[in-house]
């Protein structure tokens, strides 16, 4: 049976998001990415695979080695769902500043 991952649901997982920022400098393989946790290798192959599903991150073989890299196309498609609301969230802050400053004054 062929899951389908949604990437919200895996980015929701403090280890996963972790991985991603572990990865974001560097490529690494799944040995030295479980080596920064303090959790079962099967369980850090498990959120690499979860992320892998979801296009998250790349696999790259090098030899006998498998390195992890950021799929960074998959990340700017995230961050162009994301910005909306994320300008619309600055717009109310800023907004509610305006008023807060102006209720200070009185």
């Amino acid at each position: 049976m062929n899951l389908r991952r949604d990437v919200f649901q895996a980015i929701a997982d403090p280890t996963r998001r972790a991985i991603l920022l572990l990865l974001a400098s560097q490529s690494l393989t799944a040995g030295a990415i479980a080596s920064n946790f303090d959790t079962a290798r099967p369980t850090v192959s498990k959120h690499l695979q979860i992320l892998t599903e979801c296009e998250l991150l790349k696999q790259e073989q090098s030899g006998r080695e498998v390195f992890y890299h950021i799929n960074a196309k998959k990340m700017i498609e995230i961050a162009d769902f994301i910005e909306p609301f994320r300008e619309m969230w600055d717009e109310r802050f800023n907004k509610l500043e305006a008023i807060m400053k102006n209720y200070k004054k009185t």
